[in-house]
This record gives structure tokens, sequence and C-alpha cells, in this order.
């Protein structure tokens, strides 16, 4: 316990430690994100959710010396850690430097440490005050955990490690923050009843559908008259629909479910096939599409 409480209060926390901090743990997730392995694993969603992210904010912040102080250096920790993480999978990644085209996601939330990290700091008081203003971060930890309980039993056990961490990160958060017994109980009652009110309305299942839209340009194909379109999901079917088909340049709006490659084939008026591969995954919502030879 000792330990725990130094984490949340206990480190003299210098800015030369935050930058070691975001550079640490951009390399480890860029990692994670690039490693083939690592697809659809509780290891790589760290680059795609937010529970470490609140686990270090909170980290930071709790180990901040004022609330001025608290907001700097959540912003410039996410200021570094969330563009390097980006820069480190340009060479390997099939879009090159467009990667960065998903980074405005990201630079938002950074954007939005400097507010929360302000606010974030009268955490430190260990009180009432402190329980409300954690409370959105433990909602928030409980949406995403109740969400990756979906996954898991969708496809066990991806995603397990994941679900546990979230709930883990609860009672971390929650023992290493606080003293008093009645504080540490309401705090997790927070988490409780937004994970059982979640499950009850049904909001916590992220294995829903998604419509994304993206133009595939087509030029190349000799297309002709209507296009017809199957569209699979591994075992699971989706709807493509052809919007506003432009010379040979078409809007296709793909519906199906969240995460994977998915195959479907472009049929032309003479009957001749034309086969694709839709790779989604949530990772900055980042899309591939390739065309199968």
């Amino acid at each position: 316990m000792k330990k725990l409480k130094k984490l949340f209060g206990g480190i003299d926390l210098t800015w030369k430690k935050v930058i070691i901090f975001a550079v640490i743990a951009a390399v480890y997730t860029a990692v994670m994100a690039i490693l083939p392995i690592t697809n659809e694993t509780s290891f790589r969603d760290i680059s795609i959710q937010f529970e470490w992210w609140i686990l270090f904010g909170i980290i930071i912040i709790a180990n901040s010396k004022s609330p001025l102080d608290s907001a700097l250096k959540c912003f410039i920790f996410f200021l570094i850690s969330q563009p390097l993480i980006y820069l480190i999978q340009v060479p390997f990644s099939s879009i090159g430097w467009q990667i960065f085209g998903y980074y405005k996601y990201w630079f938002m939330w950074t954007l939005a440490c400097l507010p929360m990290g302000f606010i974030g700091y009268y955490i430190k008081r260990k009180d009432i005050i402190s329980v409300i203003i954690l409370a959105p971060m433990i909602v928030f930890l409980a949406y995403l955990g109740m969400g990756y309980i979906s996954a898991t039993v969708a496809n066990f056990p991806h995603h397990l490690l994941s679900a546990i961490w979230c709930f883990l990160f609860i009672i971390i958060i929650t023992l290493g923050l606080f003293d008093k017994l009645l504080y540490k109980v309401l705090s997790i009652l927070v988490g409780v009843i937004a994970a059982g009110a979640l499950a009850f309305f049904g909001l916590w299942d992220q294995n829903q559908n998604f419509e994304t839209y993206r133009t595939i340009d087509l030029s190349e194909i000799p297309l002709v008259g209507e296009v017809n379109v199957t569209y699979f999901a591994g075992t699971q079917s989706g709807d493509v629909t052809v919007i506003h088909p432009d010379d040979n340049t078409y809007s296709l709006k793909l519906t199906g479910k969240m995460y994977g490659e998915y195959e479907f084939t472009l049929t032309d008026a003479n009957d001749k096939e034309y086969n694709f591969k839709y790779s989604y995954s949530d990772e900055s919502k980042s899309v591939e599409l390739k065309q199968v030879k």
C-alpha cells in the first residue's frame, strides 16, 4: 500500500521525468501498434483507447505541485507522447506520413489536458470534492471496461486483459488517492453503478455496427453501368452502398462490424468482378483499402 500511495503523490515529478515518461510511453505504444502479433489483443489497446492514458494522467496530476503545474505537465506529456507514437509508425505504415491525419483526434484531447489537469489537481484534497472530480474518469473506465467485456464475449479471449485492467485501474486509483474508507467506498461505488447502468441500458456494447465513408478511385477499372456490391466481414455480412457515382469514382458507404479485415466485390454490368480487401481498425479510425489482384 505504501508503494501505491507513493505512486499517487510521493514522486518528485520533475519536468525531466515527465519528458522521459512521455517518450517511454510513446515508444512502447508505437511498438504495440506495429507488431502484427498484437493485433486484436489487449496489448494493442493502449494505442487505441484511453484506459492507460487515464492512469498516466492521474499519476501526473497526483504528483504535481499546483493546478498550473498539473495542467502544463499533463499537456506536455500528451503533446510529446501522442505525435511521437505516429512518427515511429510512419516507416511501418502503408500510408506513410498520412498516418498523422489521425492525430487530430488525440490532439483535441491533448488540448483538453489543460483544463482537465488544472481542475484535476484538486483530487489531491482526498475528500468528497475529489470523488466528484474523479467520477467522470471512473465512469469512463467503467464504460471502456464494459466495452472490452463485450469484445471479449464476441471473440474470446481477445481484450480480456483490457477489461480486467479497466476495473483494476479504478481500484488502484481509488486506493492510491484516498485515505478514508468513506471516500474509497464512494469512488468504487461510482464505478459499480456506472458499470451496472451501462449493462442495464446496453450502452456498453462496443461490438456494434459502424458507418464510414471512403472514396475509391476506380479509374483503372472499366466499370459499365450500375455497380452491384457484395460485402463480407468474416462470417458477418454487411452493406456497401454506392453513393453518387461520378465517372469512375465511387463513394462507398460501408456498414459492418467494428474490427477486422473484410472483402467485397464490385460487379459491373458485364458481370465482371473486381475484388477488394478492406481493413478497419479502431486505432484512430484508420482504414486501409486494397484491390485484390
